[in-house]
């Protein structure tokens, strides 16, 4: 095996570092940006830990995206994956996802998501209050980071909110690494069961929400169902996360807490660098449908690229002392949305509510402080989505 050639992906992060991605892969990128990688199941394949690389790989349609024909770099995961679910657009490619994004894309267009502002607002002064009613100290995630995107997507797409607790779990089950592929599939198929029949009821009295309005549209009650459940669970795990973990890295970097606090005018800003320096949906595959020359080395057709999206957002030679959270730093042009057809569909309703319950948090307990030592903050190391699994808080 040639010297350039990684037996593993690297994933151990750095002792003491909760926000930074594995210093090897840091490494890597200085060396060489695209570097050969054995997969867990035998497959020799890539690894992209420079911006400009990663960035080309997801915006070329010559790498697909579909799930049948990629290898995955982590272990746990079988080598024949199945495709996508009905509905799932991060799994497909052309035209089956133009069609469903093309009906979905209207639905989260940045004024629309702006207009949404105001109900962000009403939602997180209320789970504010009751934060404050409740006294210090608490779980953030559960008494704040979940709830807020929790509601609003609900809201959104007209499923219950008193129903999520039951769809919490099928979604944490299909995500959590440490289910079997058959567990996987069980909860996958119950919220399908759950929201056929929402469809069904909205089908027969139509609603003024996503799910209602899509009812008009051609999409068959499976694909309406398994779009529901695509969006339920892309809207709640990650931007959960990045309120939470948004939150531990302001508290662990006071003088950045403290700009933001007194400068309303940051809030813009201090999100997308947020989004940049944690890049919570840290890694992705993609796998050539033909021989494609990058970066002087070629990619033979069938070979998996791993993106390692945490690596390609500190790369150097794209932000300057990539490694210091600066909430003035102008990082347009980040990955932590992916890049290409299938950047983020619900990115701008991802920034609405980070924009609205981070800085309503901070300026409402301004003495907000971890209640345990940072090394305790219990971190989800082993899941696609990084993040905390609970954040104790507490104020005077």
């Amino acid at each position: 095996m040639r010297q350039d050639e990684l037996t593993s992906m690297p994933t151990a992060r750095p002792a003491g570092c909760p926000f930074d991605p594995p210093a090897e892969l840091g490494e890597i990128r200085a060396r060489q940006p695209l570097v050969r990688m054995e997969y867990p199941d035998g497959h020799r394949g890539w690894l992209v830990t420079g911006h400009a690389q990663a960035r080309t790989v997801l915006g070329d349609s010559r790498f697909t995206s579909r799930y049948e024909l990629m290898h995955f770099p982590l272990p746990g995961i079988p080598a024949d994956v199945p495709p996508a679910p009905v509905g799932d657009l991060t799994g497909i490619d052309a035209p089956e996802h133009t069609r469903y994004r093309k009906l979905l894309a209207g639905k989260f267009t940045v004024r629309r998501m702006r207009q949404l502002t105001e109900r962000v607002e009403e939602v997180a002064a209320e789970h504010l209050d009751a934060m404050a009613q409740h006294g210090p100290s608490v779980d953030l995630v559960q008494a704040y980071a979940h709830p807020v995107p929790a509601v609003m997507i609900c809201e959104l797409l007209g499923v219950p909110y008193a129903d999520r607790e039951f769809f919490q779990r099928q979604v944490a089950g299909q995500m959590d690494p440490k289910t079997t592929p058959e567990e996987q599939y069980a909860a996958h198929a119950a919220l399908q069961d759950y929201l056929r029949e929402l469809v069904r009821a909205k089908r027969a009295e139509s609603t003024d929400d996503v799910l209602g309005d899509l009812t008009t549209s051609d999409l068959t009650d499976e694909e309406l169902s398994g779009i529901g459940a695509f969006l339920l669970g892309a809207g709640l795990d990650t931007t959960a996360n990045m309120i939470a973990l948004g939150t531990f890295a302001l508290l662990s970097h006071p003088a950045q807490l403290a700009a933001l606090r007194d400068d309303p005018g940051l809030v813009d800003s201090a999100v997308e660098e947020l989004l940049r320096y944690l890049t919570i949906a840290h890694t992705g595959v993609r796998a050539a449908l033909e021989d494609v020359e990058l970066d002087g080395q070629v990619i033979k057709a069938g070979e998996s690229v791993t993106i390692a999206a945490h690596a390609a957002n500190r790369d150097p030679e794209r932000f300057p002392d990539p490694d210091t959270l600066d909430l003035r730093r102008h990082a347009a042009g980040h990955l932590a949305f992916g890049h290409g057809i299938h950047q983020c569909l619900g990115q701008q309703l991802a920034r609405v509510e980070m924009r609205v319950a981070i800085p309503a948090l901070v300026t409402r307990f301004p003495t907000l402080r971890l209640a345990v030592p940072p090394e305790e903050v219990p971190l989800r190391h082993d899941e696609t989505i990084y993040g905390v699994r609970r954040l104790p808080v507490t104020w005077d």
